[in-house]
C-alpha cells in the first residue's frame, strides 16, 4: 500500500491549506521568490475556503493551482527515480497522469480543515543555479510551537514553480520517492504495476 502520512501531496495540502491570508510584513516585497510563496498561500486560501464552492469545483481549482505552482511532471519523474529510466512511454505517460490525480483526489478535501492557522515568512536564500529557499513558519491559533517549513522553488523562464517542501527539515519529496521505491521493490521494478495500484486508491477515494 501506498502510505500517505508525511507525502509530498499531503505536505502540500496540510501546509498551504494552514495559511491565511494575513502575511508577515517581515518578508521583502523586492523578493521575487518570496513573494511567490505569499502570492501562491494567498490564492489557495480564496480559492479553495471559500463558502459554497461545492467538491467538483473544488477539484478544479485544486489541480490549477497545484500545475501553476508545482513543478509536477519534475517531481512525479525525481519520485520515481531510477526506475523511471526503465518505464516504458506508455507508462511513464499514465504515470504523471496518474502522479497527479492521486495528488488532487487524495487532498483536495483537507482544505475544509482550515482554522486560521498564519504564515510568517523568515528569510529567503538564493543557491547557485536558478534554486532559492524561502524559509517560513506555521503559527498555530492554538499557541502550539511554530512548524517549520521550508519552501524550495526553481525560476524558469521568469516563472517559479516549487519543487520540493521541507517540514522541520524533512524533505517531503525524498520521503515519497522512498514509498513508492518501497512499492515498486515489492512489484519487481514494474512502473505499470505501482501504476495500477495508484488507479485503485484514485477510484476507491473517488
Amino acid at each position: 500500500m501506498i502510505t500517505r502520512r508525511i507525502a509530498l501531496v499531503s505536505l502540500f495540502v496540510l501546509t498551504l491549506a494552514s495559511f491565511g491570508s494575513s502575511l508577515s510584513a517581515s518578508a521583502s516585497a523586492n523578493d521575487p521568490a518570496q513573494v511567490f510563496v505569499e502570492g501562491m498561500a494567498d490564492e489557495a486560501i480564496q480559492a479553495l475556503t471559500a463558502e459554497g464552492v461545492n467538491r467538483s469545483d473544488r477539484i478544479v481549482r485544486f489541480r490549477e493551482l497545484l500545475k501553476a505552482n508545482f513543478d509536477v511532471p519534475l517531481i512525479g519523474k525525481w519520485v520515481l527515480g531510477r526506475y523511471w529510466r526503465s518505464a516504458s512511454d506508455e507508462d511513464k505517460k499514465s504515470y504523471l497522469s496518474l502522479f497527479e490525480d492521486y495528488i488532487v483526489i487524495t487532498y483536495v478535501e483537507r482544505f475544509d480543515q482550515y482554522s486560521g492557522e498564519k504564515l510568517r515568512v523568515v528569510k529567503s536564500v538564493a543557491e547557485p543555479g536558478q534554486d532559492a529557499l524561502v524559509y517560513t513558519e506555521i503559527n498555530r491559533p492554538s499557541g502550539s510551537e511554530a512548524i517549520r517549513v521550508d519552501w524550495r522553488v526553481r525560476a524558469k523562464s521568469d516563472l517559479y514553480k516549487i519543487i520540493d517542501v521541507y517540514v522541520e527539515g524533512i524533505s517531503m519529496s525524498q520521503t515519497q520517492r522512498k514509498e513508492f521505491s518501497s512499492v515498486l521493490r515489492s512489484q519487481g521494478g514494474k512502473v505499470s504495476a505501482l501504476n495500477d495500484i495508484l488507479r485503485t486508491k484514485i477510484a476507491s477515494l473517488n
